[in-house]
């Protein structure tokens, strides 16, 4: 271990519920003999048993060794206090290298906190990119491999794009989709599970709402609404709804629309049941994206732009407005809308490849 922190753990940081089946891909990929104990920290952002406790058994992680805590406030406050914590932890307690997931608020936090302390850290999903600068997350994704050591990209693509950003060569690696990884490993089980009540396989469809620029602003949210409900007049809809979302309807006295079915949060393999069991999907998640396209799920993205265009060039995704998804909904029906096509690396080993490409770190050769 050449120049790394004298220590035999690797730090694996969830900061949300997407976070944790990426983490869960190199988890279980990690070989027998790996010179370094996989360690699960969670940063907090997340912090309640339906947005993250209760999907750990699902996907076969511990309940994290290291809990900072931190939640709530706005985004500078998040990543403030979760850098301070992170720091802390670290400073007294060093590992060989920190494995940051995704681009939420928390994982940023815990990568610079991490490079600020000259910690090696692999930045799982890597080279994202969606080009709308004001997003949150646009901003997050691009310090976060502006720092990062390691740069795990789910595409060619993507990666393809690092390297034009003029990172080494050396530090990039096109590992696959760890999302994948964790879907093809539970979906035979979780197609064991029960349905919700009233639902029938091949019968309903699902959404999902939760980024800011959807449901952070009355109109934006009525507008989602509207276009949902004329769509269930067409097919029912599920709609297991993010607590975000819940509260900001509540907070402006607005409801799910007739023919769509309101589901409390569900675990991994029950919300996997559930996508593997519908007709196609609308929503704003990168991660579901990734998941539809998976299954070969007719996908409408209520977004104008997205940072996975592999998803739509695969052919079963595509952005749609929200006025404009009862359309895509009855052509879907039709049986108009195309099949994916297989993407590269999405096979099930980005787990392994990561475990490689840190082997290779680990004894100097990746640099």
């Amino acid at each position: 271990m050449t120049g790394l922190a004298k220590s035999s753990e690797l730090h694996l940081v969830a900061a949300a519920r997407p976070n944790l089946p990426k983490l869960a891909a190199l988890w279980h990929a990690l070989p027998a003999g790996f010179p370094l104990r996989p360690v699960l920290l969670h940063t907090g952002q997340h912090h309640d048993e339906a947005m993250f406790g209760a999907h750990l058994a699902d996907l076969g992680l511990p309940v994290p060794e290291i809990a900072l805590g931190v939640s709530g406030g706005g985004h500078a406050a998040l990543v403030g206090r979760t850098m301070q914590a992170a720091g802390e932890v670290w400073a007294a307690r060093r590992p060989a290298a920190v494995v940051v997931a995704g681009d939420v608020d928390g994982s940023l936090a815990a990568g610079l906190a991490a490079r600020k302390l000259a910690l090696p850290v692999a930045h799982l999903e890597a080279g994202l990119r969606c080009g709308d600068a004001d997003m949150p997350e646009e901003v997050n994704r691009r310090a976060l491999d502006a720092v990062a050591t390691l740069l795990w990209a789910p595409d060619e693509g993507s990666a393809a794009r690092l390297l034009r950003e003029g990172h080494a060569p050396g530090a990039v690696r096109a590992v696959g989709n760890a999302m994948v990884d964790t879907l093809l490993r539970t979906l035979p089980a979780a197609r064991e599970r029960p349905l919700p009540a009233g639902l029938g396989p091949g019968g309903y469809g699902v959404v999902t709402l939760h980024r800011a620029a959807t449901v952070d602003r009355p109109d934006a949210l009525a507008a989602a609404l509207r276009g949902l409900a004329e769509a269930a007049r067409r097919l029912p809809f599920a709609w297991p709804a993010h607590p975000r979302a819940r509260a900001r309807m509540a907070d402006w006295g607005l409801a799910p629309p007739p023919g769509v079915v309101a589901l409390p949060p569900l675990s991994y393999a029950d919300f996997l049941a559930l996508l593997a069991g519908a007709r196609l999907v609308a929503t704003d998640s990168g991660g579901v994206q990734e998941e539809a396209t998976a299954l070969s799920l007719p996908c409408l993205t209520l977004r104008a732009e997205t940072e996975r265009p592999v998803t739509l060039e695969s052919g079963s995704s595509r952005l749609v407005a929200p006025d404009a998804l009862a359309e895509a909904v009855a052509e879907a029906l039709s049986g108009r809308w195309p099949r994916g096509r297989p993407i590269p690396l999405w096979d099930g080993r980005a787990g392994e490849r990561m475990a490689a490409h840190l082997l290779e770190f680990l004894d100097g050769r990746a640099r």
